[in-house]
């Protein structure tokens, strides 16, 4: 299954909300989601950075993975971006992979 990084960064209503549910009930909330789209939640942590949740998780898909941010966004409590993410074996696959691409100004 295709592993997946969903950063987010909470909006007023959703610090307002995290202040009243507490961060155990939003991760559990989290791996609900998850779970019922067919994935599983590999790790969630908060953060005092650029993003406020890191979340790591296998997904059926990429389709799965842009339905949870719209469902997120939709919610407006979180601003969220999806990352598609390669194990080494992919990116080993990836630099064997033959391609035609000619550089700007060739």
């Amino acid at each position: 299954m295709p592993a997946f990084l969903l950063r987010s960064v909470y909006t007023v209503e959703g610090i307002d909300g995290l202040t009243r549910d507490g961060g155990t009930k939003r991760a559990e909330v989290v791996r609900k989601l998850v779970e019922d789209a067919g994935g599983q939640l590999l790790s969630m942590h908060f953060a005092f950075a650029d993003d406020d949740t890191y979340v790591l998780c296998d997904l059926p898909d990429h389709r799965t993975a842009a339905a949870l941010a719209i469902r997120i966004g939709a919610a407006r409590g979180l601003r969220t971006r999806v990352t598609p993410l390669l194990t080494p074996a992919e990116v080993d696959e990836a630099t064997r992979t033959s391609t035609d691409y000619t550089p700007p100004g060739d």
